[in-house]
């Protein structure tokens, strides 16, 4: 009980804090009063690895736990997170060890993420458009790059872009060094087995299920690069260069207004759930999104929980994308998984980074699947179908790019610090290996790790196959919501509730699915098949 109330005051003051930290690099009180905060977290995480390990000592086997807890109301609502600990606490150092690795932390591994933090939230650059130059921060020119309808402004903000990471690739390799030695070397003194082996404890699932699934995202490529394909002939090019990866075709080239995104969002989340249409509703009245892109402000987008007050709190860019139209629709997922979860202890709500990306998948693709129904021609079609492939290939082709360059990253970290050109080689070759023929070779993006912050967590490593797991099994959740209807919402409410308290696969088989074989898989893939199909189709 004491630990549950620790953690819930110490959550909501980092959110607290870190929502000014986010929101402005520039604050020199709110970076001071996270430095504060984190050194007092220290006690916390001290005490809780204590805990674990004097866990690990006292009880005899995994099985003896339901017998030791059975007993105590307390002990037996929170017994799957004792079972966790207990299995991870042969994974500790001593408790002196442990005690100086989280104090060392803040000078070490947490101070890399934060220095990588401060440079890419600063970085700005001067961008000319129609004859009007001005100072903005690479965050909005990453924007122009994705989304402008003009190629030649894209091709222009992306060598500009290019530009502006060369500038501060010195430190940000430092940074990425440090973080991942960091990680090595904590890691490999608690005796996991590679750098891949925490992430998965974290994730709670087993390597065999993500292999299962980075096999079936491999095989599906070439139903990729097909689309990729279509994609470069629509634009008259021979193949995709980086900066049309995101390029708006059809419609898609239509602004919202802030007001008309959250009109549109209500009234697609209606027709699926009366209480999501309301919550949603409510955090857009109380105003719990930060919504414009500035200087000082990070880029992309998050959503963080406020569990003192059980409510939750949004970053993202707009700029009147149906981009960012989606991207809201994604975090305002994430705000209702929170949501579902209210009355659950701190504890109990410990959730994986595989089923963190559940809920927000699943809201967005209640909205993708709104869009295409209420097309009104073929070029509104094109548009929408292009926004949900622009986005569905990133999570499946670039992430699984990613996980690979992580991978071997960690792997040539180990015997030396790589130079900012070799993580750029890296980078590219993996981009080849996914892409294949669907890209052109020549334009691609070396310094996608200089801008991506999952690369930069030093107790949160390989943040990139969640989100492929988080797509691929909330289009297959959604499959079962379709055959389903309204009677499957209580049982998913209640899945997004129980996050924290079961594995993956555990949670999965409530669903009759198995994560281990690729069936499901690539069942979840057909949505996307379907719609690349109807892409082709369109000429």
């Amino acid at each position: 009980d004491r630990l549950n109330e620790i953690i819930n005051l110490s959550g909501t003051m980092e959110a607290f804090v870190f929502g000014y930290v986010s929101t402005d690099s520039y604050n020199s009180l709110a970076k001071k009063a996270l430095s504060e905060l984190e050194l007092t977290t220290i006690a916390l995480d001290q005490i809780m690895v204590r805990f674990d390990g004097w866990w690990g000592a006292v009880v005899p086997s995994a099985k003896d736990i339901e017998n030791i807890t059975m007993h105590d109301e307390v002990t037996v609502s929170h017994r799957f997170y004792l079972e966790d600990v207990y299995a991870q606490s042969k994974y500790l150092m001593s408790e002196d060890e442990e005690a100086l690795a989280s104090e060392l932390s803040l000078s070490g591994g947490n101070a890399w993420q934060k220095l990588h933090g401060t440079v890419t939230s600063q970085l700005t650059t001067t961008f000319t458009r129609e004859d009007e130059e001005e100072v903005i921060p690479v965050a909005a020119l990453q924007n122009i790059r994705r989304t402008d309808p003009d190629e030649s402004v894209r091709k222009r903000a992306f060598k500009i872009e290019i530009e502006a990471w060369e500038s501060v690739r010195e430190p940000l390799a430092a940074c990425l060094n440090g973080v991942k030695g960091y990680s090595l070397t904590v890691e490999n003194k608690r005796g996991r087995i590679d750098p891949l082996h925490k992430t998965l404890a974290q994730s709670r699932i087993q390597r065999e299920t993500l292999e299962t699934m980075l096999g079936v995202m491999k095989d599906s490529f070439p139903m990729f690069r097909e689309y990729f394909k279509a994609k470069a002939r629509r634009l008259d090019k021979e193949a995709l260069a980086w900066w049309d990866l995101f390029a708006p075709l059809g419609k898609s080239d239509r602004r919202f207004s802030y007001a008309e995104t959250q009109e549109y969002i209500i009234e697609q989340f209606s027709s699926y759930s009366d209480r999501l249409a309301t919550f949603s509703q409510r955090v857009f009245d109380e105003n719990w999104i930060d919504a414009e892109p500035r200087d000082g402000k990070r880029g992309g987008g998050f959503c963080m929980d406020v569990p003192a007050v059980e409510e939750s709190r949004i970053l993202v860019n707009f700029d009147g994308s149906l981009n960012q139209l989606f991207t809201i629709a994604h975090e305002l997922g994430h705000a209702f998984h929170n949501e579902c979860q209210v009355g659950k202890t701190m504890i109990q709500r410990f959730t994986p980074m595989t089923l963190a990306e559940t809920a927000s998948n699943f809201c967005e693709t209640i909205v993708t699947d709104a869009t295409l129904a209420s097309a009104t021609d073929e070029t509104e079609e094109l548009g929408i179908l292009e926004n949900f492939l622009i986005e569905s290939s990133q999570v499946i082709v670039d992430i699984y790019s990613r996980f690979r360059f992580e991978s071997e990253v960690f792997s040539s970290r180990e015997k030396s610090e790589l130079s900012a050109d070799e993580f750029c080689e890296i980078m590219t070759r993996y981009q080849v290996e996914a892409y294949g023929d669907g890209l052109d070779p020549g334009a691609l993006h070396p310094y996608m790790w200089a801008w991506k912050p999952h690369y930069y967590s030093p107790d949160l490593s390989f943040y990139n196959f969640p989100y492929a797991f988080g797509l691929m099994f909330a289009l297959g959740l959604y499959a079962i919501y379709e055959e389903q209807g309204s009677s499957f919402i209580p049982s998913y409410e209640e899945l997004l509730r129980l996050t924290g308290e079961g594995t993956a696969e555990d949670l999965a088989l409530r669903f009759d699915i198995d994560l281990k074989k690729p069936a499901f898989w690539e069942g979840s893939l057909r949505p996307i098949r379907t719609r690349i199909d109807r892409y082709l189709e369109l000429g």
